[in-house]
């Protein structure tokens, strides 16, 4: 809870957030609504925006734009008061992503100037890049300098480990406290650092908006704890009901081979993790409490951070997810290419809306409808290759939206009622896509008051690369005659079961052994 404050003079103008649909600028957008400012998005699609619930508020406003790509960008701005710049890149590092990271900053800073932005918010991390890399540390860094070198007052707020249900580094304490019963100890899992709930990260965010001292300066916020990674896991596991983790030191392992263990086991891929290993190998705690003085926050402890999260994750219907930032794949180019197709359809006896409704649960815990051991199997052959494998899941047990991820696909199209269309992101030689488009069927002339019926058309896309791409659609041909049928089937029944009222959490006995089976 912060104090009460007096709005800062430019409140009377929008708040622009450039990266509302990521972890954080999706959480920030009703925060800054319930404190009374008229909000304004930058997103480079807006069709990710669409399903959130703040969308259509009277004092919310988009506008499309790409941050590299859009010529006139100060255009997009101009009318606002303040910018949350948000937007990080989820890519692994290179010299190509970090000049793209670069130029996305300058051009912000130039456009913001030009636009008459008042100032610039930005989140930082406590940690500092090792010398010579060329990942995700380094490049936040670089954006930082990039921005308060520029000719707007830019105010930052650098952060170590942020806990909050669905952010990566709460999943990756998760996953590793409820797999791991003996943990290999390297050192970096005992540094100490200061972790802060994702709820104090957005109150210091807001309340810096009301309070002039706080622009132009830096500031390192995190919770009252200075803890290490193995004290949280234990927290963790026993918040969770769990018994305590055998703990065994371990005189060394890399960053990289920490990284890609912590892949093996959870859902956040190497680019991410890495970084987060690398983070925590020194000592990370705030230098200063100043910001405190200044927007006196009620911080959550470690603990209290871990129950809030996990009693957010077992609610379900998330905010925002980590994964929500990835990008969607666009149609891919087919031309001149094979394309091949596996469609099959049934009828359903049970509304549209309850046929979509089942389709809209597929994947995550309540599994793929049949077959759940070549799930699992296929999701741990994509981890192995580099790919995310299933154990993403999905950001709401029941319901989704464009963007969402769901395992190893993401939901790339979505018309409540009529179509759910998925592209897959697993590692494969081509573009695959999976789609469920669902038609109303009539009631036979005559017949008054018929139950509803729908037909629910299944369709499998394949667009192969090359001769590896041709071998492996025919290779996979066999599995697919067991796997698809049952889907549709498993859909169907779920469907049904929701129009009479007997709707189960895994839709049938199929799925919920697909649910379980994809999580062992």
């Amino acid at each position: 809870m912060t104090t009460e404050r007096t709005p800062a003079p430019f409140s009377e103008h929008p708040v622009l957030v450039v990266g509302a649909t990521g972890y954080l600028g999706a959480r920030l957008v009703p925060r800054l609504l319930d404190s009374g400012y008229s909000v304004r998005c930058l997103a480079r699609a807006l069709q990710k925006l669409e399903s959130r619930s703040w969308f259509h508020h009277p004092h919310v406003t988009t506008v499309e734009g790409d941050l590299v790509g859009t010529d006139d960008l100060a255009s997009l701005m101009r009318g606002c008061g303040a910018a949350f710049y948000l937007a990080h890149s989820m890519r692994g590092g290179g010299d190509e992503d970090t000049r793209r990271d670069e130029d996305a900053a300058r051009r912000f800073a130039a456009a913001a100037s030009d636009a008459g932005i008042a100032r610039i918010i930005y989140l930082g991390g406590l940690a500092e890049a090792a010398p010579g890399r060329n990942d995700r540390l380094a490049r936040r860094s670089a954006v930082q300098r990039i921005l308060a070198s520029g000719d707007v007052a830019t105010t930052v707020f650098r952060t170590a480990m942020i806990v909050g249900a669905g952010s990566a580094s709460f999943e990756i304490l998760r996953y590793l406290s409820d797999r791991l019963p003996v943990v290999l100890a390297p050192s970096w899992l005992r540094s100490e650092f200061q972790p802060i709930s994702v709820r104090n990260v957005l109150d210091y965010l807001v309340a810096s908006l009301a309070e002039p001292l706080t622009v132009g300066r830096t500031f390192d916020i995190g919770g009252p704890d200075v803890v290490c990674f193995v004290d949280l896991m234990q927290m963790m596991a026993e918040e969770m009901g769990l018994r305590r983790r055998l703990v065994i030191p371990v005189p060394f392992m890399s960053p990289r081979f920490s990284a890609l263990w912590i892949r093996a086991i959870t859902p956040v891929p190497l680019e991410i993790s890495r970084p987060l290993v690398e983070s925590l190998r020194n000592r990370v705690v705030c230098r200063d409490t100043e910001a405190d003085s200044l927007v006196p926050v009620s911080l959550l402890g470690a603990r209290e951070s871990i129950r809030a999260a996990l009693r957010r994750h077992e609610r379900g219907g998330l905010e925002s997810n980590w994964s929500d930032a990835g990008l969607v794949p666009g149609d891919p180019d087919w031309a001149g290419g094979r394309v091949f197709f596996d469609r099959r359809e049934t009828i359903v006896e049970a509304s549209p809306e309850a046929a979509f409704a089942a389709a809209c649960r597929i994947g995550g815990p309540h599994g793929w409808y049949t077959a759940s051991f070549l799930w699992w199997l296929r999701g741990r052959l994509d981890k192995m290759t580099g790919g995310p494998g299933l154990l993403r899941g999905r950001r709401d047990p029941n319901a989704l939206r464009y963007g969402d991820a769901v395992d190893f696909w993401r939901v790339a199209a979505v018309e409540p009622g009529r179509l759910l269309r998925l592209n897959a992101e697993m590692k494969l030689p081509g573009e695959a896509s999976l789609e469920f488009a669902i038609e109303p069927v009539p009631a036979a002339a005559g017949v008054a008051g018929a139950p509803a019926r729908c037909r629910l058309v299944q369709t499998a896309t394949f667009v192969p690369h090359g001769i590896f791409g041709l071998a492996y659609w025919y290779s996979i041909l066999p599995f697919h005659a067991w796997i698809f049928p049952g889907m549709l089937r498993g859909i169907r029944t779920s469907a049904e079961r929701i129009a009479t009222g007997r709707a189960a959490d895994g839709g049938d006995d199929e799925s919920a052994a697909a649910g379980s089976g994809q999580n062992s």
